[in-house]
């Protein structure tokens, strides 16, 4: 063993070689990827990006799509005011879910998001979808 190392580390290599190309680890409870799903803002924001090429999309695209899926409680709401309650949403509480659910890789700083599940998220997201009242 390495001397330099402290006991319990991983070298980069060995992280690498386990977490695949989105440098996150897919160990993720059933629990983690059920709550994940169950909004439907999380659940729009996931088919926006399985949908778009190479699984990314600029956040205020994101932002667009989602406002477009996602229908709001106040029928009244004129859409920019609409469009940013759901930019608030998405900033404060889904991207920061989905992100620490190893899901999507949300930048803020860039506006980057990115879907880096995997096929049982796809699969799972496909099984919902007949039951999602606004497809």
């Amino acid at each position: 063993m390495d001397e330099s190392r402290e006991l319990g580390t991983r070298d980069i290599q060995s992280i690498d070689e386990d977490t695949g190309s989105s440098g996150r680890e897919r160990s993720i409870s059933p629990d983690t990827i059920l709550s994940a799903v169950a909004s439907e803002h999380r659940r729009a924001t996931l088919n926006a990006l399985d949908n778009a090429s190479e699984k990314t999309l600029e956040y205020d695209v994101l932002v667009d799509r989602v406002a477009d899926r996602v229908r709001d409680e106040d029928a009244n709401l004129e859409s920019v005011e609409h469009r940013q309650r759901v930019q608030i949403a998405l900033h404060h509480t889904h991207l920061p879910k989905l992100d620490e659910a190893r899901i999507i890789d949300y930048e803020a700083e860039t506006g980057h998001v990115q879907f880096v599940g995997g096929e049982l998220e796809r699969d799972l997201l496909t099984l919902i979808q007949p039951y999602d009242v606004h497809v």
